[in-house]
């Protein structure tokens, strides 16, 4: 079942001269996928994660999740679908100092008033899929980056969102934390199903996914899927990468 559809998304951008950011963009997300999307600065990744989590709208075309069309919703009923239906994941964590790890991670269900009993037992069945039961008490400052971003991935899904979204979710860590976030994301995806579109310039994160999509310019150009062997998908992702141009920094030549 598609989970996401994508119909023939444009976004342009006005100003003294007009910018084509994305240009008719097609394309599904079925329930339960991991899909990776990918290209050089300025191809477009971060305005479709902008338009797929509604915080900017389309100039043409449509996102449907779920066959709804968020971008059609009154304001108060798009706050309660984006905190229902969607989870993020950012580079920089974006967890409250302030808080205990438990605490974040619980914070969607308190919006939603969710029962202490409900809480307790959701929070305690994430962690341990996880691997963060034993650091819930501690603070964000206290835990490596790796386990802060753990505690945010499972922020994102406590609520059991239909779409994950994660914006370079490894962009701030080194590769050894970088490898069990993105098994942490793939167990998940595998575990309880959640429907993930990972944003990477990390070769290495995307060979996670099960497929991945190439953008250029704006424009879907290509997309590629993992057979058995993750390391062959490594590498036809660092080959479709080269390909494309990016930068030196953009493109990591780490070896799985």
């Amino acid at each position: 079942m598609d989970m996401l559809q994508v119909k023939h998304l444009t976004k342009i951008y006005d100003g003294k001269v007009a910018y084509r950011a994305l240009s008719d963009l097609t394309f599904t997300v079925q329930k339960g996928e991991f899909v990776g999307i990918m290209g050089p600065s300025g191809s477009g990744k971060t305005t479709l994660l902008n338009l797929l989590s509604t915080i900017d709208t389309p100039t043409s075309g449509e996102v449907l999740l779920n066959g709804q069309n968020p971008h059609t919703l009154r304001k108060n009923q798009l706050a309660v679908f984006r905190r229902r239906q969607l989870g993020f994941i950012f580079q920089d964590f974006n967890l409250l100092d302030t808080l205990t790890l438990a605490e974040n991670i619980v914070l969607p269900l308190t919006l939603d008033r969710k029962s202490l009993r409900e809480m307790e037992s959701r929070l305690n069945e994430i962690a341990a899929k996880l691997g963060i039961v034993d650091i819930l008490n501690k603070r964000t400052y206290e835990v490596s980056g790796g386990q802060r971003q753990r505690a945010a991935i499972a922020r994102a899904v406590i609520h059991e969102p239909s779409l994950l979204l994660a914006d370079e979710p490894t962009g701030a860590l080194d590769s050894k934390s970088s490898k069990s976030v993105m098994e942490a994301m793939e167990n998940l995806n595998q575990t309880i199903g959640t429907t993930t579109l990972l944003v990477t310039h990390d070769a290495q994160a995307a060979s996670y996914c099960h497929r991945v999509l190439f953008l250029k310019d704006g424009q879907l150009i290509n997309e590629i899927h993992r057979g058995a062997s993750r390391q062959t998908f490594f590498q036809e992702i660092l080959n479709m990468l080269s390909f494309l141009g990016g930068d030196a920094h953009e493109l990591s030549a780490v070896r799985l």
